[in-house]
C-alpha cells in the first residue's frame, strides 16, 4: 500500500512539474488569409469572411502558478502588394454570441454592443463574448511574394542602396502575459487581416509559455472597432461622437490596469492614417491617457516593402566625392510609400499597447470615454480609427 501511495504522489508531482514546462503551441502554420469564396485550411480551421478571418479552437494545459505569455506572428504576401490591418485576437466562451456564430449566421450583434444604435459589435457587454486584441500588425506591401528581384526584375530600381536585400517575410514577437488567463485552458485564437485580394498573405502564429510563475490575473473585455464579422461597419464614429462605455464590475478589482492600442487609418495624404491626432481615454470622467499616436521611423522597415510606391525626392547632400573631399551636391534620393510617417504604424510594423495603472476599483459602475477629434468620413476616403482596450487586475 505505501508503495502506492509513493507511485500516486510521484505520479502527481510529474504531472505537475510537466504543466510548468517551456512550450511552444503552434496555432496557424502557412495558412493563407484572403478574400475569396472557396478556400482550403487544415484541420481545425474555421474559416471566415470568405477567408479573411480565420479561428482555431486551441487547448494548452492550465499553468497553475501562471505562466509568461508571448505571440508571434509572421507574414508573407501570398501576392497581395499592399499594406493592410491586421489582428490576432481572442475569445474563449463558445456559449455566447461570439466572432464565429455571427459569421455564420446563428447569432446576431447585440444592439446594445453599439454605439448610439449604430456600429454593433465594439462593446463588451452581456451574453456577447468581445475578442480582446492579442497583438495589432501592419502588413508590410508585398514582403515575400515581391523579394525575388530575379522573378520581379523591377524590384531591383525599388530597392535604396541602404538595403542589401529584401526580407523574406515579417515576424513580430510581442510579450503577452497580462492575457495568460485567455491563452491558457481552451479557448479560440483568431487572425484577420482586412485584405480585398484572392491572394492574400501567409500567415504563422504560435503561442510560447515560459512556465516560469507568475501572479495569475483577471482579465475584463472593454471595446473593439475592429470590424471582424458582417454586420460591423468601418469604425469612422470618432469624426461624429466620443465613445462611451459603462462597465459593470461584479466585484471589486485590485491593482487595475487599463490598456489601450490605436491606429488611424485612411483618408489618403491628407487623412487619418497621415495627420497627428491626440487620443484621450477618460476613465470614471479622470483623464488617464493622452497622446498622439504617432511613427516616423517608418524607413527603417524599407526591407520589408519591396513591392510600395517608389518616387524620388531632390534634396543637397554633403558627401566626400572620389578624392574623398567633402563637397556639397545636389543628389535624387528615393522615397517609397512605406517611408511615410503613420498614426502609431508602419508598414511591417506592429503595435505596443499603451497601460496606465488605475488602481483598486470599487464593485459597481464606472465608466469609459474614448475622445479622438478625426476627420470626417466622406466619399472614398475611409477614414477610421481602429480602437480596442481592455482591464487587467489582480486575481
Amino acid at each position: 500500500m505505501k508503495k502506492l501511495i509513493l507511485r500516486a504522489l510521484a505520479l502527481l508531482f510529474t504531472i505537475s512539474s510537466s504543466a510548468q514546462e517551456a512550450k511552444t503551441i503552434k496555432v496557424f502554420e502557412n495558412a493563407l488569409v484572403n478574400f475569396s469564396e472557396k478556400g482550403e485550411v487544415s484541420s481545425g480551421i474555421i474559416r471566415l469572411q470568405q477567408g479573411r478571418l480565420l479561428v482555431k479552437k486551441v487547448t494548452v494545459p492550465e499553468y497553475r502558478k501562471g505562466t509568461d505569455v508571448s505571440v508571434s506572428v509572421t507574414i508573407r504576401s501570398n501576392g497581395d502588394t499592399w499594406d493592410k490591418s491586421g489582428s490576432c485576437f481572442v475569445f474563449k466562451n463558445e456559449d455566447l454570441i461570439n466572432v464565429i456564430n455571427v459569421a455564420q449566421g446563428s447569432k446576431k450583434l447585440p444592439s446594445e454592443s453599439g454605439n448610439n444604435n449604430d456600429y454593433q459589435g465594439i462593446k463588451s457587454v452581456t451574453g456577447y463574448d468581445l475578442p480582446i486584441e492579442v497583438l495589432r500588425f501592419m502588413t508590410p506591401f508585398g514582403v515575400g511574394h515581391y523579394s525575388d528581384e530575379t522573378k520581379y526584375p523591377r524590384m531591383r530600381y525599388y530597392r535604396p542602396v541602404s538595403v542589401p536585400k529584401w526580407e523574406e517575410k515579417v515576424v513580430w514577437t510581442q510579450d503577452v502575459s497580462q492575457l495568460e488567463s485567455l491563452l491558457t485552458g481552451t479557448f479560440y485564437i483568431g487572425i484577420w487581416i482586412d485584405t480585398w485580394t484572392d491572394k492574400g498573405y501567409l500567415a504563422d502564429v504560435s503561442l510560447t509559455y515560459s512556465g516560469r510563475p507568475r501572479p495569475k490575473k483577471v482579465v475584463t473585455p472593454l471595446i473593439n472597432t475592429i470590424y471582424y464579422v458582417n454586420g460591423q461597419k468601418i469604425p469612422d464614429l470618432f469624426a461624429k461622437t466620443s465613445l462611451k462605455h459603462t462597465i459593470n464590475l461584479k466585484k471589486g478589482s485590485k491593482n487595475t490596469e487599463l490598456y489601450y492600442i490605436t491606429t488611424g487609418h485612411g483618408g489618403h495624404s491628407g487623412g487619418d492614417e497621415f495627420i497627428k491626432i491626440n487620443n484621450s481615454v477618460y476613465f470614471d470622467t479622470k483623464k488617464v491617457i493622452d497622446f498622439i499616436p504617432w511613427r516616423d521611423d517608418c524607413a527603417s522597415f524599407r526591407r520589408f516593402n519591396p513591392s510600395s510606391g517608389v518616387w524620388t525626392k531632390k534634396d543637397t547632400a554633403i558627401a566626400y566625392n572620389e578624392n574623398y573631399e567633402r563637397v556639397k551636391k545636389a543628389v535624387e534620393e528615393r522615397l517609397a510609400s512605406s517611408d511615410l510617417s503613420r498614426s502609431n504604424w508602419c508598414p511591417g510594423s506592429s503595435v505596443v499597447p499603451e497601460s496606465v495603472k488605475l488602481g483598486n476599483l470599487k464593485k459597481g459602475t464606472h465608466s469609459l470615454e474614448i475622445v479622438i477629434p478625426a476627420t470626417a468620413n466622406t466619399g472614398d476616403q475611409q477614414n477610421h480609427w481602429l480602437v480596442s482596450c481592455y482591464l487587467v487586475s489582480d486575481k
